[in-house]
């Protein structure tokens, strides 16, 4: 990795500053929660208002030094903006302040680097810092030297600036490749589940949500889970069986959050895949949050973002331990399709439930009935045998046969169709999609 981060434990300002001009602004509990994750010591808490950002700093002149005098105040070794500031910025308020600053992209880069356990995250991570910081490369990398070697690696007349320039161009394009494989590995992975007909349900939901301690209790793993943010950044697949349906895949995917880093977003589109490619969607709250709605909200812009809100969602309320007197249930809307599951992933409180709804969600496209064969439909029998879709068998006096069989409706309609067998002798007929007018 080309960045050194110092040991945690810095002590920092953490700012926040209301803009009348930004209709969506960040939570100032988050920027804590966030700086804490990152292992910093907050020591104070720098808040005020402006109508718009001043383009030097950020800040105004009078912020500017009570910052300043904050920072000598509590021998500040870091000062941490709940903002996006520009490379500018961030220069200009160093040399100012005399210490270092950083943004919120920043601080969720580094949180990032921190969580990122397999060699598709660290990479990932790596790709977004790089890119980040190649915007404020004029600081000067002179680590960038020391790790590979300034000597001899500049032509005539280069500068240093340019040298890093040309190095990080090739850093950024030879992660980009290993990812481009790993992207093909997984590609083939979703498709050999494809073709075996195997759904994958995916955990999406707000940081800290409780998706990893969920996905625990169903799966029985051991997935890092912990109450702190982005503590799960890299893809984990597992498979359970669900009767009536057969082998699932379920996957734990990055936890979102307000305004997640557009770098971030594009970095992690191979992990997010999982998402977007997903046959059903848990989207996991935070029943307990105050803030839930606005979390919810969020969460559906980033599923939009990557393309993945046309997913089937069904809706995960956890923590209702925290709820005095709240029990497990399924909420479901007037067709009687489940829409919400009420659940305890800490205690295990409602996960039946949940694995009921998310059973029903799944079969909704299932064939389950009993068909009834005549002795010389041999062929259709052992096609149905083959594909493992018999649960009885029984033959009545007239030697009739009757099948209990369950299986994909696409599946069945295929096999009779390759049977010469007409679809409705055994199925009902297909919904008739609404005629149009045209004006």
């Amino acid at each position: 990795m080309f960045f050194e981060r110092p040991d945690s434990g810095e002590r920092a300002i953490l700012v926040h500053i209301e803009l009348s001009s930004d209709k969506d602004s960040e939570d100032p509990r988050e920027l804590e929660e966030l700086a804490l994750s990152a292992g910093a010591d907050p020591v104070d808490f720098l808040t005020g208002s402006r109508a718009e950002p001043s383009p030097k700093f950020f800040l105004g002149a009078g912020k500017v030094e009570e910052l300043s005098a904050l920072v000598q105040q509590h021998q500040a070794e870091l000062v941490i903006f709940n903002h996006a500031l520009s490379p500018a910025q961030e220069r200009n308020l160093e040399r100012e302040i005399k210490c270092r600053v950083l943004d919120r992209t920043g601080l969720i880069l580094d949180i990032f680097a921190q969580r990122a356990r397999t060699h598709e995250g660290k990479l990932q991570v790596e790709l977004a810092q790089l890119e980040h910081m190649s915007t404020r490369l004029v600081r000067g990398w002179t680590h960038l030297e020391r790790q590979k070697g300034g000597i001899g690696l500049r032509g005539p007349g280069e500068t240093q600036l340019e040298t890093d320039r040309r190095l990080l161009r090739a850093r950024i394009k030879s992660i980009q490749k290993r990812l481009e494989k790993v992207r093909t590995q997984r590609e083939q992975g979703r498709r050999a589940r494809r073709r075996a007909e195997v759904p994958t349900v995916a955990l999406v939901g707000y940081t800290n949500a409780g998706k990893s301690t969920l996905f625990n209790r169903m799966t029985e793993a051991s997935v890092y889970a912990a109450d702190q943010l982005f503590a799960t950044l890299d893809p984990t697949l597992r498979r359970i069986e669900l009767s009536d349906v057969g082998p699932a895949i379920l996957a734990d995917t990055v936890g979102f959050i307000r305004h997640l880093p557009h770098k971030l977003v594009e970095s992690f589109r191979a992990t997010l895949q999982e998402t977007v490619e997903a046959t059903l969607l848990l989207h996991v709250i935070d029943a307990y949050d105050e803030e839930r709605q606005d979390h919810i909200d969020q969460v559906h812009d980033v599923l939009q973002e990557i393309g993945a809100d046309e997913v089937p969602v069904l809706q995960v309320y956890n923590k209702i331990d925290l709820l005095p007197g709240q029990e497990p249930r399924v909420d479901r809307d007037e067709d009687g399709v489940a829409q919400r599951v009420w659940v305890s992933a800490q205690n295990g409180l409602g996960t039946d439930l949940l694995m009921d709804a998310i059973r029903e969600r799944l079969s909704g496209d299932m064939f389950h009935d009993t068909l009834e064969l005549m002795p010389d439909q041999g062929q259709f029998r052992a096609q149905l045998y083959a594909q493992g879709a018999v649960l009885t068998e029984r033959v009545d006096d007239e030697g009739r046969i009757q099948l209990e069989v369950r299986m994909p409706m696409r599946d069945i309609r295929q096999l009779l169709s390759r049977l010469g067998i007409p679809a409705e002798r055994y199925l009902p007929p297909l919904p008739q999609p609404d005629e149009v007018a045209h004006g």
